[in-house]
């Protein structure tokens, strides 16, 4: 049995997400009680339902702190678990609230939204440590759909290197286990014929490429890399997100994503992400 669970806070993409799962034909339940896991893992086997997602949050109160050690148990039982943890700034969800006037599900008790979110992160901050990241901040649901059919498609028996251009105008992405800042090299945004292009074209790349400082970060950026990913490769993570962020994000941290996601991708399981740039 293949089991995507799904959870993270209010207003960052949950819904999105679960119904792309369930339009690949896995059998959905939202607003599972953790504690009803395994009973229904149980009433499933044997149905033909192979593959299922489950969202779990903190609409369940506290007892969602549990779903570490049910993670941890399916996995001593075979199933193939992972889980993949939603979130964004506080000042998305915020306006998102706003914009749907939707009530957050915490906000009882006269808490305001910021102060439920807060309440929220504290709630669910155990089940982040060990969950798969997605930062939704800068995310168009049809983004978001799209990174969770990569997500859910990829091997889980190999660790997933990702690759992941921002612009620090936005902030730095909530999901990035490393940060790289490239915005002391040229900015191919200043030259006129190259403004309105990416670092995906090749005029960027081949303005980029002449610098030698350019060639210098590549050089540092892949060493470092290279060398520190075998320990995280022992550890069992399933991902390791770099992310690389120039000014806007789409420019420079661009090329710097798509370069390195080639060079490792030979023997690697590699995803490029960009942020800024659809």
């Amino acid at each position: 049995m293949q089991l995507v669970l799904i959870s993270g806070l209010s207003g960052s993409g949950k819904s999105v997400a679960l119904n792309v799962l369930e339009d690949s034909g896995y059998y959905c339940v939202d607003n599972l009680p953790v504690a009803l896991v395994m009973p229904l893992l149980e009433s499933l086997a044997g149905s033909g339902n192979e593959r299922v997602a489950l969202s779990m949050d903190a609409r369940s109160g506290a007892s969602v702190r549990q779903l570490p050690q049910t993670v941890a148990a399916l996995k001593q039982m075979g199933v193939d678990v992972r889980l993949l943890f939603l979130e964004a700034k506080d000042e998305t969800l915020i306006k998102r609230f706003s914009e749907t006037r939707r009530r957050h599900p915490l906000s009882k008790g006269g808490l305001t939204v910021a102060e439920s979110i807060a309440r929220e992160r504290e709630l669910l901050g155990d089940i982040g440590e060990f969950g798969h990241h997605v930062d939704t901040s800068e995310l168009s649901p049809n983004t978001l759909r799209s990174w969770i059919k990569n997500l859910v498609e990829i091997d889980r028996s190999r660790l997933t290197l990702m690759f992941e251009s921002f612009g620090f105008k936005q902030g730095i992405p909530l999901d990035a286990d490393f940060v790289f800042d490239v915005r002391c090299l040229p900015n191919p945004y200043y030259e006129p014929r190259l403004r309105e292009l990416t670092g995906l074209d090749a005029a960027v790349a081949a303005f980029l490429e002449k610098e030698e400082a350019t060639q210098n970060m590549y050089r540092d950026i892949h060493a470092f890399i290279a060398t520190w990913l075998p320990a995280f490769s022992s550890e069992n993570r399933s991902y390791l997100t770099v992310a690389i962020g120039c000014t806007g994000g789409q420019h420079r941290s661009v090329y710097f994503a798509e370069r390195l996601g080639a060079a490792f991708g030979a023997g690697n399981q590699v995803m490029i992400r960009h942020r800024q740039i659809r």
